[in-house]
């Protein structure tokens, strides 16, 4: 019969097979009338005596990626996926799932409730949910670990691993994949199982060792750093192999939906759905990028090299290039090295190591920087010497090519200003380390041409990055709110708070580091040269703590001297250091200042208020485009928990008085030349 279609799935037949298509384009999301029209199909099939069995497959590119997320900050329409899964359970003819594409969250829910799953060689499986701060909640707890034990189970749900085919088949994901074409390999499948069902729900849980059950557990809890949905998880998971199938299937229901209305939760939808808004700039609509094929870096330093791995690993072929033979030596061999090490580790292929390493050129000589279609400045930060370096680089590269520098904090525009084509120059500042760090930030320069900007948007989204577009002001979005925070941080300790305790108190609210760790690990002569640099032309109104000044005049330069805001014995591990507490009560004497005790509630509050400030500064000047880029770049560059939602997340959920208030008596704190942003800028 022709394809009837039942709202957003379609219901046709190969003779006694049914298949039923999703068909809710991009991602066939499982939207309430995906799930109605499944249900209705299901009802179709079991009610038909010359059908057999039945396929469910996706339309278009994909199976299900997954739920439709947006309706999970809201009550659930019905039917709900639970229901739709019951249905095949309760229909005596077997369903295959006929994966390609991405099967994930419900979208693998729904082929665990099938009887069979066969997949396309493309296809990739797992159940996210714990990253949206939620368990699944239509029996992956309970189908899973039927499959793959409850260490197996514990490990993919807690972390979110999305697993490919081939792995899937070896772990018994999948009970096929398709050599051929997956529509009649499936078909086949479905109906060697007529008159048969195998339903994962009168399967047995694999017998798994305690200690297997702990350790695996202990690690999902460490590495998910103990957060509720992974907390939930692992005790559904571990019920389907003590309770009754119903009685777990109804625990995990209930479990789902009462975190799924957490704050936790809100959040994290929060940073899932800004993420996908922050790729959409209506200026740039419709502009094309120029074509890339070669980008060199100038500069084999850490962070050069870094950068020259990200675009091998991107299919680039990269020119690495130094006027110094044994610095280009050592950033050849840092690059060998990462390799090397992957292979070793068994997370990358000997010969596809060997592929990415050939794609690999190094050279001293300028002139090769002509082959190249995107040039990537990676050296010192300095202005000066950015200049010079860009200087060079305009006479040799190709007219058309795009130069990018890859300053952390310097004037763009003074650095195009070295060459005779501001035009095609663009800041692409990656963050440490660079071939791991996922946030970059595209720095629109006064000249730059929309092209280049969608060039270096482009690139970044091929190295596997998540770009924000940022005007160019000093620090641009990241660095200028790191510096606001560990400045109020830096207030904090002289006025009565010692390093550790911020640090602490900033961790137990979910950074990754607190600010001073951070100072030691990065070194604190960088910042060091920069306050000296400005020192002549600042305010002297602007309360100025030299607390780190008077560290780094000590020597005390971080972890590279083993002594910054604290000491590091061999093995590196942080240790308080009573040397600094009598440089810091020097300092506080030295002002006058008393100290006073300082609670975690202060500090957190005080942290927050200073980003929150500052972002609103920072779209007040146009320098981010959007309010939740800010919290995109706190969360993927500096390490601020992702399940807080960012401070512009924090800071609506507050009023605007109460903002501004706030913001007031920061600023009173902070000294007479503290400025104070606008909160409407957050809240629209």
């Amino acid at each position: 019969m022709d394809a009837a279609p039942l709202g957003q799935v379609r219901l046709e037949r190969d003779g006694d097979v049914a298949i039923i298509g999703i068909d809710n384009p991009p991602i066939n999301a499982g939207s309430a009338t995906v799930r109605a029209g499944l249900l209705q199909a299901i009802d179709t099939v079991a009610r038909d005596d010359s059908l057999v069995a039945a396929v469910i497959i996706g339309v278009g590119t994909t199976f299900m990626a997954g739920s439709d997320i947006r309706e999970f900050g809201q009550p659930l329409a019905e039917p709900q996926l639970p229901s739709v899964i019951a249905a095949i359970d309760a229909c005596s003819k077997p369903f295959v799932a006929a994966l390609h594409g991405a099967a994930l969250g419900g979208g693998f829910e729904l082929a665990l409730g099938c009887d069979a799953r066969i997949a396309a060689p493309d296809t990739v499986v797992g159940l996210p949910e714990v990253t949206l701060g939620i368990i699944p909640g239509a029996g992956g707890t309970q189908r899973l670990p039927r499959l793959v034990g409850v260490p197996h189970a514990i490990k993919m749900i807690c972390s979110g691993e999305r697993v490919k085919s081939p792995s899937a088949l070896a772990a018994g994901l999948i009970d096929a994949e398709a050599s051929g074409e997956l529509r009649s390999e499936a078909l086949a499948l479905a109906r060697s199982l007529a008159g048969r069902k195998k339903r994962l729900r009168d399967r047995s849980v694999p017998p798994a060792e305690p200690k297997a059950v702990e350790d695996s557990a202990t690690a999902a809890l460490k590495a998910g750093k103990y957060r509720p949905a992974v907390v939930a998880a692992i005790e559904a998971i571990k019920a389907s192999a003590v309770h009754d199938f119903d009685t777990a299937l109804a625990d995990e229901r209930a479990v789902f939906q009462q975190l799924r209305s957490s704050r936790e939760a809100s959040a994290l939808r929060y940073q899932f759905f800004v993420e996908r808004e922050s790729a959409k700039h209506p200026s740039l609509a419709g502009v094309a990028p120029r074509s890339v094929r070669v980008i060199a870096v100038v500069g084999a330093g850490t962070m050069g090299s870094g950068i020259a791995i990200a675009a091998l690993d991107a299919g680039y072929e990269v020119l690495l290039l130094e006027q110094d033979g044994a610095a280009l030596e050592r950033g050849t061999a840092r690059i060998q090295d990462h390799y090397a090490s992957r292979v070793r580790a068994a997370k990358m292929a000997s010969d596809t190591a060997q592929a990415r390493q050939g794609r690999l050129r190094s050279s001293l000589r300028w002139d090769d920087l002509a082959s190249a279609d995107l040039v990537i400045e990676a050296v010192f930060e300095d202005l000066d010497v950015k200049r010079q370096v860009f200087e060079r680089i305009d006479s040799v590269a190709r007219r058309g090519a795009v130069l990018a520098s890859n300053t952390s904090y310097l004037d763009l525009d003074a650095i195009a200003a070295a060459t005779s084509r501001p035009q095609d120059v663009v800041g692409l500042h990656f963050f440490s380390p660079a071939n791991v760090m996922r946030l970059m930030e595209v720095v629109r320069g006064q000249a730059s041409v929309p092209e280049v900007l969608v060039t270096g948007l482009t690139v970044a989204k091929r190295l596997g990055k998540l770009p924000l577009l940022t005007g160019n002001a000093f620090g641009f979005i990241g660095n200028r709110l790191y510096a606001a925070y560990r400045r109020q941080c830096e207030f904090l300790v002289e006025e009565g708070a010692w390093p550790e305790h911020v640090d602490a108190a900033l961790q137990r609210f979910g950074f990754a580091m607190g600010p001073f760790a951070v100072a030691d690990l990065s070194g604190l002569d960088i910042a060091w040269r920069m306050r000296q640099a400005q020192a002549a032309t600042r305010d002297p109104q602007t309360r100025y703590v030299d607390i780190a000044d008077r560290l780094c005049e000590a020597g005390r330069l971080g972890r590279k001297t083993s002594a910054g805001y604290y000491a590091y014995a061999e093995g590196g591990k942080p240790a308080v250091d009573p040397a600094v507490h009598a440089l810091i009560e020097q300092a506080r004497a030295d002002k006058g200042i008393a100290p006073r005790v300082i609670t975690d509630e202060e500090i957190v509050r005080r942290a927050l208020l200073a980003l929150a400030n500052e972002a609103a500064l920072l779209l007040a000047e146009g320098v981010a485009v959007y309010a939740t880029d800010v919290d995109l770049a706190l969360v993927n560059g500096y390490g601020f928990p992702r399940w807080e939602g960012g401070v512009v997340f924090w800071a609506r959920e507050r009023s605007e008085a109460g903002l501004r208030e706030d913001f007031a008596w920061l600023a009173e704190i902070s000294g007479p030349a503290s400025r104070v942003g606008d909160p409407r800028c957050l809240l629209l």
